[in-house]
């Protein structure tokens, strides 16, 4: 095992975890760290590697939250359970959150819209100052609907804004919390909903890159490497989401709006 490679592997890791689920971007700050350090990496399968280690973590982080979504909506749906109805709504708004980027991920993917400018580190600047643009228009949003109050329509245009994160460097959970709180929900009802979405979403997207990593010739070292830099994704994935939440309950946006701010600008001026 070499130790200088294996802490090239952590690093990327921990920046995975560290920013997959706050409103900057983890897949440009990757392509930031590629820029600026010369990694003989294989970057694609990292990212797919390490999402997935964030992929559990919110999984674990959410648990209770899914056990009672997933009871509630066969309870309603075969025993008619009345306390089981708002759950079970619930979760078809989720589904219903899921199909606007769904289908334009299909024809991104389909289409490979992205291909010339994805490894375009001065997007990810631009991209950037959209969130930081994004957060500051709803910093001081409260809102007033908890879960249950969401509205089909709610959900459509939470998914709407969701489409903003398949755009290379633009924060799928920035976009996702600016787009509940344009529809009036709470501070903690928006983060929930938004990480509900991230879930299916995130699911989807790994298992449709996973696929890629079978065709590969893989070293057991290297596989050794990804899977601790998978699981220090996943730790540090916990923590910051945790920390996360209590940001945007305290309606303290505006650290990220400077941020996201002063990072595009460094980007588009310097590299």
């Amino acid at each position: 095992m070499n130790i200088i490679e294996l802490l090239k592997y952590l690093l990327l890791g921990f920046i995975q975890g560290l920013t997959e689920t706050i409103p900057v971007s983890s897949s440009g700050h990757l392509l930031i760290f590629k820029h600026l350090i010369s990694l003989d990496i294989d970057f694609d399968t990292l990212a797919i590697i390490t999402n997935l280690g964030s992929l559990l973590g919110i999984i674990i982080l959410f648990r209770k939250d899914i056990f009672e979504l997933v009871k509630s909506f066969f309870g309603y749906l075969f025993g008619k359970k009345e306390e089981d109805k708002a759950n079970y709504k619930y979760c078809w708004l989720i589904v219903l959150g899921c199909i606007p980027a769904g289908l334009m991920g299909l024809v991104v993917s389909k289409l490979d819209l992205f291909a010339k400018i994805d490894d375009n580190v001065k997007i990810v600047g631009l991209s950037l100052l959209i969130t930081a643009g994004l957060l500051f228009m709803i910093r001081n949003y409260k809102g007033h609907k908890i879960d249950h109050e969401i509205t089909a329509k709610n959900a459509f245009m939470i998914g709407c804004f969701q489409i903003l994160g398949l755009f290379p460097g633009i924060s799928r959970s920035g976009s996702t919390i600016v787009g509940g709180l344009t529809q009036d929900l709470k501070r903690d009802t928006a983060f929930k909903y938004s990480f509900m979405l991230y879930i299916p979403m995130s699911i989807a997207a790994t298992a449709l890159e996973i696929g890629d990593l079978f065709t590969k010739t893989i070293s057991g070292v290297t596989i050794l490497y990804y899977a601790l830099s998978a699981i220090l994704a996943m730790i540090v994935t916990m923590l910051v989401t945790k920390w996360f939440r209590r940001i945007v309950n305290n309606g303290k946006l505006i650290y990220f709006v400077i941020y996201c701010a002063t990072v595009g600008s460094l980007v588009l001026i310097f590299m």
